[in-house]
């Protein structure tokens, strides 16, 4: 398992992102960022191919109740509107219900990033209730529409764990009603970039609407960051200078504009902050002055986003997000 340090220094071979013209014209964040993504803990009960955060059950990495006030506070006083929580398995930290239940609170309109699977363990079961209660943004992980295909990136086992979970999520109202929103989340499968978003979800929606009857609101096309898990397999394979240059090569500077970076805060589990989670995974702190838990009474300021050659990833053809596609 390699560090960031080494991610990022075997990436300074290639043209640097940052003196992009694009980049360099928006190379701050908003006035008023909207989102903070808080990622509660790197426990994951799978051991995904593509994870670029290396979570798996062998993760013991939590936040804790006060960070998660910290997160709060923070987001009350600096007009954010979405609360994204993401992990790892953020339902295996055992914080996450109350996480929820203080963002719901608070009045942010909250996301969580499941797998879906976790949901069928035991124990787990008390998360449908809680995500209805609180009106929670589901967004799913289904790499293929493919049993074989999704087995092969998530584990054996995993797809027909997340069609059950659909079925009964489709049977609670996500998927169905206005407020209840499921949203699935499509990663290639190997070194090449995701095609057209629109066009996949046609598709999903057919297959996944004819063979088991399921539905969901949209799906989000992602392409894979070259570090955590993926940039391991890309080394392992030889693939990593190819791949890097299909990145540059598909270099869309009308992405830059709708990064995700320039409208959020990332809060990872111990409280540092970062302006996405792809930085968290790498170490590059974001410009803020400390900890989330020296922000309480701070009022956050537009700041100078921290870009490395991993950013080649969010702005190659159609862009890429955590909700998906970015360039128009």
């Amino acid at each position: 398992m390699r560090e960031g340090k080494e991610y990022l220094k075997e990436m300074e071979d290639f043209p640097a992102f940052s003196e992009q013209e694009a980049c360099r014209k928006y190379g701050e964040t908003l006035d008023h960022p909207e989102v903070m993504q808080i990622n509660v803990g790197k426990t994951c009960n799978l051991h995904c191919k593509h994870c670029h955060i290396q979570a798996g059950p062998d993760r013991t990495e939590q936040m804790d109740r006060e960070t998660m006030d910290a997160c709060i506070e923070v987001y009350k006083n600096n007009g954010f509107k979405t609360i994204d929580i993401t992990g790892g398995a953020p339902e295996m930290n055992p914080n996450t219900p109350y996480l929820i239940e203080q963002a719901a609170g608070a009045g942010a309109h909250v996301i969580v990033r499941s797998n879906l699977v976790i949901l069928e363990e035991p124990g787990y079961e008390k998360f449908m209730e809680i995500y209805r209660k609180n009106k929670v943004e589901l967004v799913a992980s289904l790499p293929s529409y493919a049993k074989r295909d999704a087995d092969r990136q998530r584990g054996e086992g995993t797809f027909d764990a997340v069609i059950d979970m659909i079925k009964k999520l489709n049977a609670q109202g996500y998927g169905v009603e206005d407020e209840l929103t499921l949203n699935l989340v499509y990663n290639p499968g190997g070194a090449f970039l995701p095609p057209d978003q629109e066009s996949l979800r046609r598709e999903y929606a057919q297959k996944l609407g004819s063979q088991f009857g399921i539905h969901f609101n949209d799906l989000f096309v992602i392409t894979n960051n070259p570090i955590g898990r993926f940039g391991d397999f890309l080394e392992r394979s030889g693939n990593y200078p190819r791949y890097m240059k299909r990145l540059i090569g598909a270099f869309n500077p009308a992405a830059v504009e709708n990064m995700m970076c320039r409208n959020q805060i990332s809060v990872d589990y111990d409280g540092t902050v970062y302006d996405c989670d792809f930085n968290l995974a790498l170490g590059l702190p974001a410009h803020v002055p400390g900890n989330i838990r020296d922000l309480r009474d701070v009022r956050l300021e537009k700041r100078k986003i921290v870009f490395a050659n991993h950013c080649y990833a969010c702005t190659a053809g159609a862009g890429s997000s955590c909700g998906g596609s970015t360039a128009e």
